[in-house]
């Protein structure tokens, strides 16, 4: 009789290989774990007892014993629940193959390539023993009860998110089992303890009490922020689900929104508190304010995030929480969580049961990207109805996301805003004014600047930052400080600090920069200049003009011109558009009225397919079966456009450390590219491959790696005041030639 083995071990014996019916049963009881705490018990213990259930297969027995020919392990499972299903529950049965289809290659399409889920069944030559599959038991009726359950009437939306709850248990179970098994074959242990949100609470919320106790209640701006705090912290009694927090800025709402999340957790039950944000340029702030109230229960992850640690056991507690989200707080950005919420990947998904559950804060809500609207909404939607999150959509300009305003898609927010009255609220904590300026070419600008010691102004892309601050130093400009990714994010980190000293000192500081320090940078201007953008960009800005309020409100403005000489990107022109348009109508653009008006505009010109429609239609269940498109949209599905490629930038002492370990086999690629993002700038993919062609930059280790790490050889042509020159690659060759 064969022995069917899941894994291997020592070549010369099997003693302490693993049994295929160990894995199978442990990897279905670690799923099911998993799926009982989101309601999907039954369809997670399936899923897990059937995905390897191809390896019954002698040929990839005898994979294990050094064939190397491919064996198919994965279409099995998936072709014995189809083929078992009655006709009525052939879409439930393919919700579950989709997942056991997909544990290793990812979530498949339905059709459309020979890896879609309709080809690989209809193409699958079962070759196990008719007496395993017999012996197999297929029980649906549970399996039907959960989704159903999951799913409201006509929304296959529902279903599709309950298939990549069910991926998510699967793959995590399989990842842990697997990983389970070869850490005790080699001796190795894993520290992979997070406390649980539910015990800790009770001193979270004591060390956030005492935090919010010693600000200095004698400055009105602090007496009015305590006000909001405590009205909506009160908001945390009301029943789980999606609420609006609308709060301008300076009014404190970083805060408030985690004082509501920690209240509102110990009396509803939620396992974590994930905190998005829309930048990584801001990330680092927030990350450092709650790592100060909480300590090392906080995880940050994002795609700057330096994972490396002190202690080889340090780093790997992190990368660990990283691809599960099993710490009680995480902070991370828009892109991590949406793009793993559609993604297709193993990998990315394995952490989506874990989210499930949790208080999910999104700050600067109004930063969700127009042509993924509907789908991130509809996914918000989803988790909030069946997986008991509560979800706080955080911003100082609301936008019209209720589905009183949203045609295409809104959310049930009626009712639901947290903050007291943002109308009166807005008035109070008005601390500056928006003026119009007209036409003003670089030349006026540094006129303007000229004339106040500390000011700011913000311009639509790089290229113009960089020239304007080129011709400001060569004007003999005091107290310059140009702020661009050109420089990359260790760097940025550096110059934030700086500016804020400057300040807070008094000191010359005249700021040129991109809208990078608009959301969630804590700085404070007396005046500034903000180049025709969309009125949520001018409204951001505006925060950082006065922003602590120590100066008359009508003295502190923030003055909108147009550039002529650098005209708007495509993407802002009908932004700034509909800014003009509002400002006609409004004569006060700081207004809740405005702000609305404006973000309705821009929402109802998008129409339907500008805002992602198709792609959250996309998703359908008919008496035919499924049609979901996972694989598709993953790929659609992203937030930030593939059009710039990194280069890193190895000047620091740390940089250099994480560039050398490239070149050592044993270290996976994933975390070194973690620790390098601090130190890399995106560039245009033809620059940087100008570089390469002139010897300015080279991908590191590439018979290890690959083109994946490309290093600026060449650091003269990386700046403090300005960052990264790329475009001087062939100009400074031709120099080189002539020397």
């Amino acid at each position: 009789m064969i022995r069917y083995f899941a894994h291997s071990g020592s070549p010369d014996h099997h003693d302490d290989w693993q049994a295929l019916e160990d894995h199978l049963q442990q990897t279905a009881a670690r799923a099911e774990t998993s799926g009982a705490a989101i309601g999907l018990a039954h369809s997670a213990r399936l899923v897990g007892l059937l995905h390897d259930f191809g390896k019954f297969d002698p040929a990839f027995q005898r994979r294990l014993q050094g064939s190397i020919e491919r064996v198919d392990h994965s279409t099995a499972g998936a072709r014995l629940i189809c083929d078992r299903a009655p006709s009525r529950f052939k879409p439930i049965a393919e919700t579950l193959a989709y997942a056991i289809l997909g544990h290793h290659a990812g979530l498949p399409d339905t059709t459309g390539s020979d890896a879609s889920l309709a080809r690989r069944l209809e193409t699958f030559a079962d070759p196990m023993d008719p007496a395993i599959s017999a012996a197999t038991e297929v029980d649906l009726g549970p399996v039907a009860q959960e989704l159903l359950a999951k799913t409201r009437p006509r929304n296959s939306f529902d279903l599709s998110v309950a298939g990549r709850m069910i991926f998510s248990c699967l793959v995590d179970a399989d990842f842990r089992d697997t990983e389970a098994f070869y850490d005790q074959l080699e001796g190795r242990q894993r520290d992979r303890d997070w406390p649980a949100l539910r015990t800790i609470l009770p001193d979270l919320r004591a060390a956030f009490d005492a935090h919010m106790a010693g600000f200095d209640v004698d400055s009105d701006l602090n007496r009015l922020r305590a006000e909001v705090l405590s009205h909506i912290r009160a908001g945390a009694a009301l029943p789980p689900g999606l609420f609006t927090l609308s709060v301008p800025t300076g009014g404190g709402k970083t805060l408030a929104s985690m004082g509501f999340a920690l209240d509102h957790a110990a009396r509803h039950g939620h396992r974590r508190i994930i905190y998005a944000i829309p930048y990584t340029s801001i990330i680092d702030q927030t990350a450092t304010i709650f790592r100060g109230l909480f300590g090392d229960v906080v995880l940050e992850h994002h795609s700057a995030i330096d994972t490396e640690k002190p202690g080889q056991e340090g780093r790997e507690k992190a990368r660990l929480a990283m691809e599960e989200w099993v710490a009680p707080i995480v902070v991370t950005t828009n892109v991590q969580l949406f793009e793993s919420l559609f993604a297709a990947r193993p990998s990315r998904c394995r952490r989506l049961h874990n989210i499930a559950g949790s208080i999910i804060i999104l700050d600067e809500a109004q930063c969700l990207p127009r042509k993924l609207l509907v789908p991130a909404l509809r996914m918000l939607d989803t988790l909030a109805a069946h997986y008991g999150c509560t979800v706080v959509l955080c911003t100082a300009t609301q936008p019209a996301f209720d589905s009183a305003h949203l045609k295409q898609g809104g959310l049930p927010l009626a009712g639901r805003e947290l903050a007291p009255d943002p109308e009166n609220l807005a008035s109070r904590l008005r601390r500056a004014r928006i003026v119009r300026g007209g036409a003003m070419d670089d030349a006026a600008l540094i006129a303007a600047l000229r004339k106040m010691s500390q000011a700011m102004v913000i311009v639509n892309s790089r290229k113009h930052a960089l020239a304007l601050y080129e011709t400001a130093t060569a004007e003999v400009l005091g107290g310059l400080i140009h702020l661009t990714t050109r420089q990359y994010p260790a760097h940025r980190r550096r110059v934030i600090a700086n500016i804020r000293e400057r300040l807070a000192a008094g000191q010359p500081c005249r700021l040129i920069a991109t809208s990078l320090i608009e959301a969630g940078v804590d700085l404070d201007f007396p005046k500034g200049w903000r180049a025709e953008a969309g009125l949520d960009s001018i409204v951001q800005a505006a925060g950082r003009v006065n922003r602590e309020g120590r100066r008359p409100v009508g003295d502190s403005t923030l003055t909108v011109f147009e550039a002529p000489d650098h005209p708007s990107p495509s993407e802002v022109k009908p932004l700034a558009a509909a800014m003009r348009s509002t400002a006609g109508r409004h004569d006060d653009l700081l207004t809740p009225e405005a702000i609305r008006d404006w973000f309705e505009q821009v929402y109802w010109r998008a129409g339907s397919v500008r805002m992602g429609q198709p792609m959250a239609e996309a998703f359908k269940v008919g008496a035919s079966g499924t049609d979901f498109p996972y694989r598709t949209t993953a790929e659609a599905f992203r937030m930030i456009e593939d059009t710039m490629v990194p280069v890193i930038v190895a000047v620091e002492e740390a940089a250099q450390a994480e560039v050398a370990r490239l070149g050592v086999p044993e270290i996976p690629s994933a975390p070194l590219a973690r620790a390098l993002q601090p130190f890399t700038v995106q560039v245009p993919a033809r620059d940087r491959e100008l570089l390469r062609l002139n010897g300015k930059g080279s991908f590191h280790a590439p018979h290890l790696r690959g083109e994946q790490f490309f290093v600026l050889t060449d650091i003269t042509l990386y700046r403090d005041e300005t960052g990264l020159w790329w475009e001087a690659a062939d100009s400074l060759s031709e120099d080189q030639w002539l020397i």
